[in-house]
């Protein structure tokens, strides 16, 4: 298996390539050198233009490095600051491209407003413009900050537009974004027929270029839309496709979401044992990430599929394992979940003296 190079999973956006014009001057007036932060202002005399750019530039730089940092207020501060420059100096290609900017960080605090707002204003600057780079990140930025408000006819009309330039330039990692994009319109739709069509296009595309983090990612979309749809075999073969991935690239987290996923999926089709191998293995995963939520959960469904097979003792045990644990974490809740689940285990045994011992 070869790692790929893009990890879709946190956000299913057109991945970021930020143009290293970006981190330039543009050729203006006297100057045609490119920004080098560690050259002498003296060499040149510089016309108030050009200190402008130069300052401008100096922000944006700023601004790049803040945002890859994760500090989104600090880098968007920087960024208005260096788009008012470029507005002032007439620079329309650095203005779109902090406007992209803009929206990415947008998008990323969930500011999907706003995201729209730096969006539209971006693709005004560039409508006759031929960086096709740009227009698809922008694109997809703005789609997906539709689908977020709801505004799902104007999503697929914006994230469309973004796979057709994506399949004219033959970027086929883009491609992958925008199917998958599109996929998840559909799905919030309820259309999951054609959520699946565009995701197993998407996940064509990732095998090729064998990218393990995509197909993970595309694999456990699919396993979602099939389990959405009642297929529980379909639903299991994806899964099990995912999990196996996931752990080659040790993605455990992700793995401990799928496998909850496959013990439902063989719970729902009356598979048990098969269920209760894959609770096992998600219980051991979050001993070792140390995710109590995950193992307090990964033991009540373990339980739960004990008692289906009518094991009852083997299930009272993960179910007082659960509320040991309930009551370290002070959940009330799971912890009156598993006293009630202890006491239909106990009657289900005729043990009424143990059952009374779990009335709360």
């Amino acid at each position: 298996m070869s790692k790929g190079g893009w990890n879709p999973s946190l956000k299913n956006t057109v991945p970021l390539q930020v143009p290293i014009t970006c981190l330039k001057t543009t050729q203006h007036k006297t100057t045609s050198d490119e920004f080098d932060p560690n050259s002498s202002a003296d060499t040149v005399p510089l016309q108030e233009g050009d200190e402008q750019l130069l300052a401008a530039s100096k922000l944006l730089r700023q601004g790049v490095q803040q945002q890859q940092a994760g500090e989104l207020p600090a880098a968007s501060k920087s960024l208005e600051k260096s788009l008012a420059i470029f507005e002032l100096c007439g620079e329309i290609q650095k203005q779109a491209q902090v406007l992209s900017l803009l929206a990415l960080i947008a998008y990323t605090s969930g500011n999907y407003k706003n995201t729209i707002f730096h969006s539209q204003r971006c693709l005004s600057l560039i409508r006759d413009n031929s960086d096709c780079l740009l227009r698809m990140q922008v694109l997809s930025h703005l789609g997906n900050a539709y689908r977020h408000l709801n505004e799902y006819d104007k999503a697929i009309q914006v994230l469309s537009e973004c796979l057709q330039i994506t399949q004219q330039q033959q970027d086929r990692r883009s491609q992958v974004a925008a199917l998958n994009n599109l996929g998840l319109v559909y799905k919030a739709l309820g259309n999951l027929t054609q959520a699946i069509e565009y995701q197993e296009q998407s996940l064509e595309i990732v095998q090729e270029l064998q990218d393990n983090w995509g197909e993970e990612q595309v694999l456990k979309n699919l396993g979602n839309a099939w389990y959405a749809l009642d297929n529980y075999p379909k639903a299991i073969a994806y899964y099990e496709q995912c999990v196996k991935i996931a752990c080659y690239l040790k993605n455990f987290r992700n793995a401990s979401q799928v496998l909850k996923n496959l013990g439902n999926a063989c719970y729902a089709l009356g598979d048990y044992a098969k269920a209760i191998v894959y609770y096992e293995q998600r219980l051991q995963l979050a001993k070792e990430l140390q995710d109590k939520r995950g193992e307090e959960q990964s033991l009540g469904s373990l339980g739960v599929a004990c008692e289906a097979l009518g094991d009852y003792n083997k299930a009272i045990i993960y179910y007082e394992e659960r509320l040991l644990l309930a009551r370290t974490l002070k959940d009330r809740r799971s912890q009156e979940q598993a006293l009630a689940s202890l006491r239909v285990a106990c009657y289900a045994l005729g043990d009424y003296a143990k059952a009374m011992q779990y009335q709360q």
